[in-house]
């Protein structure tokens, strides 16, 4: 952490930091994400047989597995640290960030140089630590697995599953927001109709300078469509202040007897500000088979090496 003279007054002010007629300039402790925890330790269902023997995570979107499009993305946003928590049968996610010295000996014998460039930058993408979640408790007890790793700084959370095509990475579009009002952020999405009873759910209000930032007064987990307090959703991108670890630690088991993420923010709540954000971009829900096809597809069909011929090939193919 470092010291540093800034101007958010609003959010000094909020937290009880100074007082209103106090000045702008004030010195604060101010904090950067520096770390992302990656929750991977489910047994990925909805894809069987496959995920019999292959971690979700690792399914390949194109020629890329899910869980590096959320790593780049991080990286993309400033985080040096990757934190992924794993269980049984997760290790080919280990080996695949890890170096690969056969292949990369073989590439480089046989001249290959564009694939050894492929190979060798995977290992290079960032510091990955891990950790394992013994238990599939939740994705609260997940994140909780983490604590130790995380320390006590701010840090970002992403779901594998929600791979977002943005030209600004979504984590990055947030950490910007973070740095301006230094409180935790839930990434957002705008659902109609019936399928908000399938997410978190925000209520909020927009904030007065920034439409894209929601002040959060409660979230409610996937409610019926006629009693959602807002068509703000919660999407699988989080930054959170390290105090989520404490409430966490006290919640009790919710739905499922699993450790909820969203009971744990809504106690912090009680203690701090926390806000939703509307991010830019098109979110993917890669967890589902449908939402994993389309995707597909439209990776492919920006890539300029398969973009061309792959549409041509839709176009002539029999409806």
């Amino acid at each position: 952490m470092r010291k540093c003279y800034v101007s958010l007054r609003f959010w000094l002010v909020t937290a009880g930091e100074i007082d209103t007629n106090e000045g702008n300039n004030v010195t604060m402790t101010y904090q950067k994400v520096r770390k992302a925890v990656f929750p991977a330790a489910g047994m990925g269902t909805r894809f069987l047989p496959a995920t019999k023997a292959i971690p979700k995570e690792m399914l390949p979107l194109v020629d890329k597995p899910l869980i590096q499009y959320g790593v780049e993305e991080a990286v993309a946003a400033g985080c040096t640290e990757i934190i992924i928590v794993t269980g049984r049968g997760k290790s080919t996610m280990e080996d695949h960030f890890d170096k690969s010295f056969e292949l990369e000996a073989t590439l480089e014998a046989r001249g290959k140089t564009a694939l050894l460039e492929i190979a060798r930058s995977v290992s290079k993408l960032a510091k990955i630590t891990y950790t394992r979640q013994p238990e599939a408790l939740g994705l609260g007890h997940a994140v909780l697995m983490a604590k130790e790793l995380v320390g006590d700084e701010p840090f970002a959370v992403l779901l594998p599953d929600d791979v977002v095509d943005a030209t600004v990475p979504c984590m990055k579009q947030m950490v910007a927001i973070f740095e301006e009002v230094q409180s935790s952020i839930l990434g957002s999405e705008v659902v109609e109709g019936a399928a908000i009873q399938n997410y978190g759910c925000l209520d909020c209000t927009p904030d007065g300078k920034n439409p894209r930032l929601l002040d959060v007064r409660n979230l409610v987990e996937k409610p019926k469509p006629e009693e959602a307090p807002s068509h703000n959703a919660i999407i699988g991108r989080y930054i959170l202040t390290p105090r989520i670890f404490e409430m966490l630690e006290t919640i009790k088991p919710g739905a499922g007897g699993e450790l909820q993420l969203t009971d744990g923010i809504k106690a912090l709540l009680q203690f701090e500000k926390v806000y939703g954000f509307s991010y830019e971009g098109k979110r993917h829900d890669a967890g589902d088979k449908l939402g994993f096809l389309k995707a597909t597809v439209e990776f492919a069909l920006k890539r300029e090496d398969l973009g061309p011929t792959f549409r041509e090939w839709l176009k002539s193919y029999p409806v």
